[in-house]
């Protein structure tokens, strides 16, 4: 995840001071729209997209009815335990001592002073002896929850993956719940660990946050689970649904050998479609224009990494010919940086609902940048103008559109010596409304005049498009070096009779942020706006377990605040207690409402 720096984009004035009519748009505003700030709505939409539905009912097994057929962003009500109603009391009131607080903060800072990092390109585990650095950190975990170690199954695949299965007291046909979460943390660049305000494996607590790497991503979540999981265990909860605990340990490093180990063991078990709901790491909520809200994700961008290569002949460098390998390849390069993708806003795409939802539900938004909002929903030329603001903002262009990033270069040994060849790796994050074979076409188009110029056969993933021979100066290969890409996520079903998951996770998180306020009641004061991930987690690999799949962690991001400012996969990363303790307050809510759910 990247850090979102403060972007500005104003609404901009009509095409009307002219009296050329063919000039003049096709629809006219009555006014020049007023220049208004976007910073906090850019940040927001970065992860909030698509519309929701509201259920009327508490119970999850009642019927769902929808709040008003023209609303762009309907809500649901609180949902909170019935069944399970004195348990759930039990363990709110427990979260909010000093003695539940202490023992928690205890628990992750000993997680965060264990380094587990995972490294590009780490051998086999049980060959590369990196992965070692797991071992402690299992023991830890054993002996840090024992109810949990006592009372679920635990399952290690490929040494380092967890499952956890709390097995229901009676055999039933419901489908269980996975939360999942990762080990492994980004490593510390050596340079950078006199920048660390407390040492970056300290685990240390300031009173009001625990510093430390892994402390937000993700250790945070993995503790918050097993915490929520223990809780429950200590209150004498025994549950009616399954619940699968899933912890893989090289997320950071696309994932193979952990969860992409776990979903065979899991797959193999439960069978496709077996599991009713996943939830996994993802974004919180935060205030926006005097709203909070919450965004689950509920989709992931795919990926694509193209190498180039240019090969051409070698020789002394007293006689070079007009290009190099080299040259030729910076050319290539050049070309596609001077050729974005081409990045339109439409209604089918996530994030304008994104838009729908904060114009519908913020109390703030000024009230120019509201009509034109709601104003796009039918008309094509204000979706045109809202595309015109929102596009200009860098964050908000890439989350629609695919993108390209050049991230690596090589070529050439000696100063004196001709290069033989030349290569980079080019980056591609997938729209959600694209895919790998589009963009592999789009790329193969791109480059053939470069080829064409330069004389030099072609050869775009696999296909050879121009023969070698004698007539060509060299040859120009461009392949798929990530195994085939990733494909952007199935989209979490949000409306219909297929989105009971997200309306108990959409209730479940209302009631956790009444919950930890002390508030009763269905009403709340935080809106759910179902979100869209720029990355990619674990859940790549348990697509085929379920169409419900969620990245959510309900972490409190503040007023205005960004969460992936908190030092996440960089310097001072670091959690604010208060917000971490909610976290657990929703886990524990969110097994227990799906515990007592039939219909999911």
């Amino acid at each position: 995840m990247e850090n979102t720096e403060e972007a500005k984009a104003f609404l901009p004035s009509p095409v009307g001071a002219t009296t050329n009519e063919q000039s003049r748009p096709k629809c006219k505003a009555r006014k020049f729209l007023q220049r208004v700030t976007l910073s906090v709505l850019l940040a927001l939409v970065a992860y909030n997209s698509v519309h929701i539905w509201r259920p009327r009912q508490q119970s999850t097994d009642a019927a769902y009815g929808i709040t008003s057929m023209a609303s762009g962003c309907p809500q649901v009500d609180a949902l909170r335990p019935s069944k399970h109603q004195e348990v759930w009391s039990e363990v709110t009131k427990e979260i909010h001592t000093e003695d539940f607080r202490n023992q928690a903060v205890q628990w992750l800072s000993g997680a965060v002073q264990i380094p587990t990092e995972s490294f590009d390109q780490m051998g086999p585990v049980g060959q590369d002896p990196r992965w070692d650095a797991f071992a402690p950190f299992h023991a830890y975990l054993e002996t840090s929850f024992p109810l949990i170690h006592t009372t679920l199954k635990r399952t290690e695949v490929n040494t380092y993956g967890l499952i956890y299965e709390w097995v229901a007291a009676e055999d039933n046909f419901l489908k269980p719940i996975l939360l999942a979460a990762h080990q492994d943390v980004v490593p510390v660049a050596p340079t950078t660990v006199d920048q660390w305000t407390h040492p970056p494996y300290s685990g240390h607590y300031d009173g009001q946050r625990v510093w430390g790497r892994g402390s937000n991503d993700d250790k945070s979540g993995l503790i918050g689970i097993l915490t929520a999981v223990e809780t429950l265990l200590k209150s004498g909860f025994k549950p009616t649904r399954n619940l699968v605990l899933a912890f893989g340990f090289d997320e950071e490093t696309s994932g193979l050998q952990g969860a992409g180990e776990l979903y065979k063991v899991l797959e193999q078990k439960y069978g496709k479609d077996g599991i009713a709901m996943v939830v996994d790491e993802g974004m919180g909520y935060s205030e926006q224009y005097g709203t909070y809200i919450a965004g689950p994700g509920i989709g992931e961008k795919g990926s694509l990494n193209v190498q180039v290569e240019v090969k051409a002949p070698g020789g002394h460098s007293s006689v070079p010919p007009a290009h190099t390998s080299i040259g030729v390849l910076s050319a290539l390069l050049v070309h596609f940086e001077q050729n974005p993708f081409e990045v339109t806003l439409t209604r089918d795409q996530p994030i304008y609902s994104t838009f729908q939802c904060i114009a519908e539900h913020a109390k703030d938004v000024p009230k120019d940048l509201r009509k034109i909002i709601e104003k796009s929903a039918k008309s094509d030329c204000a979706l045109k103008k809202l595309g015109s603001i929102v596009l200009e903002d860098n964050l908000i262009k890439s989350l629609v559109g695919s993108t390209q990033a050049i991230d690596m270069i090589q070529g050439g040994v000696k100063s004196n010596a001709l290069p033989e060849q030349a290569w980079a790796v080019v980056n591609h994050r997938i729209s959600v409304t694209s895919s790998v074979a589009e963009l592999k076409a789009r790329d193969t188009k791109l480059l053939e005049p470069i080829a064409h110029k330069f004389n030099l056969s072609y050869n775009a993933f696999g296909d050879q498009l121009t023969e070698e021979g004698a007539s060509s100066r060299g040859s120009l290969v461009i392949s798929d070096i990530s195994r085939g890409g990733l494909e952007p996520a199935p989209v979490t079903p949000t409306s219909g009779d297929e989105a009971v998951a997200y309306r108990v996770l959409s209730g479940t998180i209302k009631a956790a942020f009444n919950a930890y306020r002390g508030v009763d009641g269905d009403a709340s004061d935080i809106v759910v706006a179902p979100s869209m991930m720029s990355g990619n987690t674990d859940t790549r690999f348990y697509w085929n377990l379920t169409r419900h799949i969620f990245r959510y962690s309900h972490q409190n991001g503040g007023k205005n605040d960004n969460p992936l400012s908190q030092g996440i996969h960089t310097v001072n990363e670091r959690i604010e207690v208060d917000a971490w303790l909610e976290m657990i307050q929703f886990y524990t809510t969110l097994i227990l409402n799906a515990d007592e759910s039939t219909d999911l």
